[in-house]
Parts: structure tokens; sequence; C-alpha cells
């Protein structure tokens, strides 16, 4: 595991960050945090949003929130993993960073990789996650990942991850596939032009 922190650093320090500075944007932060499953394999940590959130209930998505006043992204991020799943990290677990991608419903985000390591004990929080799931890296290998889909109210395609028994959409898709391309596999890759299903955008 320590080799694999090391591969996803440097294949993340050899991208040129993009971000995006748009006052009209809420800027928020999520953290693609990388553990082991049951059987010990590199997995990141997904969840299934609380059906009572007034916004993207169920949703698939990656710990994460908007700002407070005065964070940053990385102390935004730690702060939502301990608020959503219970996982205490600090900035030195952090392995790197991604591209932004603004959304259709408003927002800025900045994903974050953090190194969570093995032997972790999780405790989602019920009023903002409605299941906790340990997703193997190598999920994201997948032949029919990325799935794009045209829809009539773009002319962007929608991108899908296949994950597990189910189709992940962006932004959470779009996030999960850069990690893959740049920082598992050291592709330097953008994903910011890459719709969201309409149920997405608000």
């Amino acid at each position: 595991m320590t080799a694999l922190r090391q591969k996803l650093a440097n294949n993340i320090a050899r991208l040129e960050l993009q971000t995006v500075n748009n006052p009209q944007l809420k800027p928020a932060a999520v953290a693609i945090a990388i553990t082991e499953d049951d059987s010990g394999a590199p997995a990141f940590i997904l969840t299934r949003r609380s059906g009572t959130l007034r916004r993207h209930s169920r949703q698939w998505a990656l710990p994460g929130g908007r700002l407070d006043p005065g964070e940053s992204v990385v102390e935004a991020a730690l702060r939502e993993m301990e608020e959503e799943i219970g996982l205490y990290l600090s900035p030195d677990d952090l392995v790197g960073r991604l591209d932004d991608y603004p959304t259709r419903s408003g927002y800025n985000i900045s994903p974050l990789v953090f190194w969570a390591g093995p032997g972790k004990t999780l405790k989602p929080n019920p009023s903002e996650v409605h299941a906790l799931y340990l997703v193997p890296l190598e999920e994201l290998n997948r032949p029919e990942s990325p799935d794009l889909i045209r829809i009539p109210e773009s002319d962007r395609p929608v991108i899908r991850m296949a994950i597990m028994n189910d189709m992940v959409h962006a932004p959470t898709a779009a996030l999960l596939y850069q990690f893959r391309e740049v920082a598992m596999h050291g592709r330097m890759l953008r994903v910011d032009h890459f719709e969201q299903p309409v149920f997405a955008w608000s």
C-alpha cells in the first residue's frame, strides 16, 4: 500500500492543476479517500446520499460539501469526512488535488485525494448518508467505463461510470474518471467538458 500511495502522489503531481475562479459558483470540496476493502484490496469510499436531504438525495457521492467561511478546500474536505462518515484524517494524509469541476447546480467542486489507510472505523451519519461502500480501485478499470451518452438538453456527452451493480453519473463519475486516468494510470486528462444528467442540474 505504501508503494500505491507514492504512485498516486507522483502521478497527481504531474498534473498541471486546473482551477475555476467563478464567484457565481459556491466552492465545495470532496474527498477520494483511499483505504482497503474487507479482502485487503485497495479501495475508495463511496456513499449513497440520504433520502431525507433536500438536494441530490439518494445520489451516489464522495464525502464532501460546501466550504464554510474562511475554510480552505483541504479543511472543508477533512471536516466533511468527519461529519459524514466519521473518518478523522489530517492534512498530512493528503495525496494530491485534481481539477476543479463546475456543476450545473451551482457548485465548483475541488476533488482531494486522501490516504486513509487500512483499519479505519467508519461511522456514517444517517442524516447525510444512506449507505457507505468500500469500492475496490479495480472497479474503476471496468471496460464499460466510462460510458458516454447523449441527451437532448445538451451538446456535451454525459459521463457515467459502471460501479458495483449501478451507474454512477457526473459529477462524481467525472471526478472518479480523472482519478483513474491521472492518479492510477498517469494519463493527464481533463473532465470538465463532461455533462451531468438532468436530474443533477438542480
